[in-house]
């Protein structure tokens, strides 16, 4: 099955890394296209094609401030994605606690031994 071309959707939008990047970049505030450029070291046409991908799929809005173009993230195009990555959350939050409650078991198993051997070992607070 062929792989859908990155500008198709958010999903595959977000796919390219440096998409991403700029995403995560943009997330605090409205920013001009240099200041992506300076701050992510990335070439300008460069920014422009991933900025392009990312308001033509309406994960970022973009407005003119004189003759700044000003780019900003849509926060209701993401929450799919953020919903969709929930999931993954979920599964791994799963999986940490199975590990904490296997090494939880696994230390009370050990820890009789551990107890009486202790009471055996001299106590520094006896001196």
């Amino acid at each position: 099955m062929a792989r859908a071309a990155t500008t198709s959707d958010a999903f595959n939008a977000v796919a390219e890394p440096r998409r991403r990047e700029i995403l995560t970049f943009l997330a605090l505030r409205e920013r001009p296209v240099g200041d992506i450029v300076a701050t992510l070291r990335l070439e300008q046409p460069s920014v422009s094609k991933h900025l392009r991908v990312l308001r033509n799929v309406g994960l970022v809005h973009v407005r003119r401030n004189g003759r700044q173009k000003m780019y900003r993230t849509n926060a209701e195009a993401i929450r799919p994605l953020h919903e969709w990555s929930g999931t993954f959350e979920r599964y791994w939050q799963h999986q940490l606690n199975r590990i904490k409650e296997r090494a939880e078991a696994k230390a009370n198993k050990l820890s009789p031994d551990f107890n009486s051997r202790r009471k055996h070992e001299p106590d520094d607070t006896d001196h």
